[in-house]
């Protein structure tokens, strides 16, 4: 438990680094660009299309002429805007979470292995390829999980409960693994993830639920609408420092778990052959000499 709470305030701290700070700009760049665009070129179809479909619901009907007779009629106007934009934040949360993996995350262990562990050997147990391809496998479980789960959220607990269980656990997997990547071998890389996952799920948990965080700006209904664009680049741009702080926080929990890992196994030492001769030895017997050979007597003269 101490690791666990030394790793988080070593990651607020790194948080303020200018490295990270910069990073966390091209996230930031490519998300704004990216909604604006989709915003330019589908919000209006969006509104109408759900307008439309709340239309055919009786009880969705019921609900606002409920906020017309209560004075709240207002809300009316933003209810669709609000619920689409609902409806696109697991979008906009996987997508940052996915570009702080690729762009941040690579050089934030960078930055943690030159500062704290300049002499933990580098075994590269797992490359870009199998990264990239372990991230999109775990995000798309995670959305088939958050797809199935979606009815479930209309009981008032489990809205609170089940999203940042299932962000939390696609934290987890995603950095994690991109922490020991570079340093741990494959198989150190497994031994980690098995001894620590109660620890390091609930580092993801609780990142999770500093994710919704942002969320709670589209409960501002009518201002947020009018102040959308100024609080959307706000938003996202929590989101990215809330994966960035992540992302720090498996990485030095993760290194300093690997260096405790190689503490304890021993290290097993070779000794060579000696290249002098051993004096001590017995030298081989040699055998023993024969009978003088005879010769024939020489004549008198």
């Amino acid at each position: 438990m101490s690791q666990l709470f030394d790793s988080f305030w070593r990651a607020v701290m790194y948080c303020v680094h200018p490295r990270v700070i910069a990073l966390s700009f091209l996230p930031l760049i490519l998300m704004v660009a990216l909604s604006f665009g989709l915003g330019y070129f589908f919000w209006d179809s969006a509104v109408a299309s759900v307008t439309s479909w709340l239309e055919a619901f009786d009880l969705v009907q019921a609900f606002l002429g409920w906020l017309d007779r209560v004075g709240a009629g207002s809300l009316r106007v933003v209810f669709a805007p609000l619920l689409v934009l609902v409806l696109a934040t697991p979008i906009i949360v996987l997508l940052c979470l996915l570009l702080v993996a690729m762009f941040m995350t690579p050089a934030m262990v960078e930055l943690v292995g030159q500062r704290r562990f300049p002499t933990l050997e580098r075994k590269h147990g797992g490359s870009l390829v199998v990264s990239v391809l372990w991230s999109l496998g775990s995000t798309l479980l995670a959305v088939v999980v958050l797809v199935l789960s979606m009815p479930l959220w209309l009981v008032p607990p489990l809205v609170l409960i089940l999203p940042p269980l299932i962000w939390g656990w696609l934290t987890y997997r995603v950095f994690a693994f991109d922490a020991l990547a570079t340093h741990a071998s494959s198989e150190e890389r497994k031994l980690i993830l098995r001894e620590n996952r109660g620890s390091l799920l609930l580092m993801g948990v609780l990142s999770g639920y500093l994710g919704a965080a942002p969320s709670l700006l589209w409960a501002s209904g009518a201002m947020f609408i009018a102040l959308a664009p100024v609080l959307v680049p706000v938003a996202i741009w929590i989101y990215t420092l809330v994966f960035a702080f992540s992302s720090l926080w498996f990485a030095h929990y993760a290194l300093t778990a690997l260096q405790r890992l190689r503490a304890r196994v021993p290290v097993e030492v070779v000794d060579e052959a000696p290249l002098a001769p051993d004096l001590g030895a017995q030298a081989p017997e040699l055998p023993a000499p024969g009978p003088a050979p005879s010769h024939p007597p020489l004549p008198n003269p």
